[in-house]
């Protein structure tokens, strides 16, 4: 098994995963981008090793079974191991930030988020378990978001109170259901699993509007990602401070 750390990024040929990628390999990580499109992540591979990251890009489409299992198979064969697992692919499938109703969610967006933003990551996690527990002590990232917060979405006055968004909200309360168990199953491990709220950042996802950019918006997963072996499980985190569930 190689002492490298290799860190797993998924969706991370543009936006909070390229910059997450940039950041972890200036510490010295191995960086795997994945990418549903092999030459698009090439692209950005190239623009971090320009960087001075070693960085490969991975074909994978996590809602793809097959890509999954041939990525595990890759980092087994290479490397033996993972230490940091980022689940950073999802999907916003409802357009405008306000205007969409939950009546209106038809099951076939509601189906296609899950899939993407839960089911997804699931798979992922799942097959790449047993090269994370042959790391010293891996770390998992779940990239969820504060609008997946149910105490927020239930508390009028919130800042995301009136952000119902049902199909992308309901996806990343499921996500963090999946952090909470997974790190709850894992309590005796060194592995770590935290969810991430990046913030509201500039990407195809975000918008232009939004306040923080993608150097800021990577640095919640980053930290997660490197977390001390005093560092906390099974939580949900902004910049270091706890989001309520």
């Amino acid at each position: 098994m190689s002492d490298q750390k290799v860190a797993l990024i998924t969706g991370a040929n543009k936006g909070i995963g390229l910059e997450t990628g940039r950041q972890l390999g200036k510490l010295g990580y191995t960086i795997l981008l994945g990418s549903r499109d092999a030459l698009k992540g090439e692209v950005a591979a190239r623009q971090l090793r320009d960087d001075g990251v070693d960085a490969r890009v991975l074909k994978l489409d996590v809602t793809r079974a097959s890509d999954i299992e041939a990525a595990a198979a890759l980092i087994a064969a290479d490397f033996g191991h993972l230490d940091v697992l980022v689940n950073n692919a999802g999907v916003m499938i409802e357009k405008g930030w306000t205007q969409n109703t939950t009546s209106e969610t038809t099951l076939e967006n509601l189906r296609a988020t899950f899939d993407a933003n839960l089911f997804a990551v699931f798979a992922v996690t799942k097959a790449l378990l047993p090269l994370l527990k042959a790391a010293p002590a891996a770390r998992i990232v779940n990239v969820s978001s504060i609008l997946g917060s149910v105490s927020l979405q239930a508390t009028p006055g919130s800042p995301t109170y009136s952000t119902k968004l049902f199909a992308y909200n309901a996806s990343k309360a499921a996500l963090n259901m999946f952090t909470i168990s997974l790190a709850h199953e894992l309590r005796n491990t060194p592995i770590k699993v935290n969810s991430a709220h990046p913030g509201w950042v500039k990407t195809d996802l975000g918008g232009s509007a939004a306040p923080m950019n993608v150097t800021d918006g990577a640095k919640t997963e980053v930290d997660l990602a490197t977390l001390p072996a005093d560092g906390p499980t099974g939580g949900f985190f902004h910049a270091g401070s706890p989001i309520p569930w």
